[in-house]
């Protein structure tokens, strides 16, 4: 991705959506813009109409961070979208140097992590990067996301389910707003680690297959995704409200442990326990089978 063209995209795209209203400015009858025009974004800044130019054409690398912060005051810019400037700047920076993250093929969970995950019994426990592939599960949430896990010759992806699998259509009741979330997602990621290869190559594989990434790719929405609620119709037991939690793992930079969890008494939890009924019989079924002869023997 350009670096510059991502800079350029993102600030025109939030000048569109301010209007002079919302920023204590005449609207006017003459307005050839959508939005704000770059004059009054820099006079809202306290810059120079030819110093902000030059930043929304890319030109960010040397921009201060109070000449940044002062942008997102007037830009209306959302803690998510000033966080997402900032990590533009800093991608643009000659002196950056991209953060280290682990190889996901190659990365697997400490044994503690797991332990940890196990013993989440009540919910779907799991460790997801920023391109939001499932790294590590607890029982539970391999049940939940069964259909991601069953996609044929892929990793367990929840944006590449999302976009390529009809079965989202299903498990996702609100389709659109996952997706929304989803893309937003990945537009976060693509700012705080751009030089990341396994990401690009999954934006390009969805922005080729699915028109409906594509469009929402184009936003520029970005998002942080912490807490709140989550409705889904698994396959096996109907529909379920989930509330969530994502904490992002201090020991795995770049890296998301996240809980769900039904409201207890709820028939959101009933469906729950009894999904993990479900788990746990198919965990017995597939289990090695030891005869009372080889234990006597062994």
């Amino acid at each position: 991705m350009d670096d510059r063209a991502q800079v350029r995209e993102f600030l025109t795209s939030r000048r569109a959506r301010v209007t002079p209203e919302q920023v204590g400015l005449p609207a006017g009858s003459n307005r050839r813009v959508e939005g704000l025009r770059r004059s009054e974004v820099a006079t809202l800044a306290g810059v120079s109409v030819e110093y902000y130019t030059r930043l929304e054409r890319g030109a960010i690398s040397g921009a201060s961070p109070g000449v940044l912060d002062s942008i997102a005051k007037a830009l209306l810019l959302d803690a998510a979208e000033r966080a997402h400037l900032f990590d533009l700047a800093h991608a643009a920076s000659p002196v950056a140097r991209p953060p280290r993250r682990r190889n996901t093929k190659c990365w697997k969970p400490h044994q503690s992590l797991q332990w940890a995950l196990d013993a989440v019994t009540a919910g779907p426990a799991f460790v997801r990067n920023g391109r939001m592939d499932l790294l590590a599960v607890n029982p539970l949430a391999r049940a939940f996301y069964k259909d991601v896990y069953d996609m044929p010759g892929q990793p367990p992806n929840i944006a590449r389910f999302t976009f390529l699998d009809e079965r989202a259509f299903e498990f996702y009741p609100d389709w659109n707003a996952f997706a929304e979330v989803t893309v937003s997602i990945l537009r976060t990621e693509a700012g705080r680690d751009p030089h990341n290869k396994e990401l690009h190559d999954l934006i390009g594989e969805l922005s080729t297959r699915s028109e409906e990434f594509r469009r929402r790719w184009g936003a520029h929405d970005v998002r942080h995704h912490g807490t709140g609620f989550k409705t889904f119709h698994h396959s096996a037991v109907g529909e379920l409200t989930l509330a969530f939690e994502g904490l992002e793992m201090a020991a795995e930079p770049g890296l998301t442990l996240t809980i769900y969890t039904a409201e207890p008494g709820s028939p959101s939890a009933e469906r729950m326990q009894l999904l993990a009924s479900l788990a746990a019989s198919d965990n017995a079924d597939s289990a090695p089978h030891v005869s009372e002869r080889s234990l006597t023997d062994g």
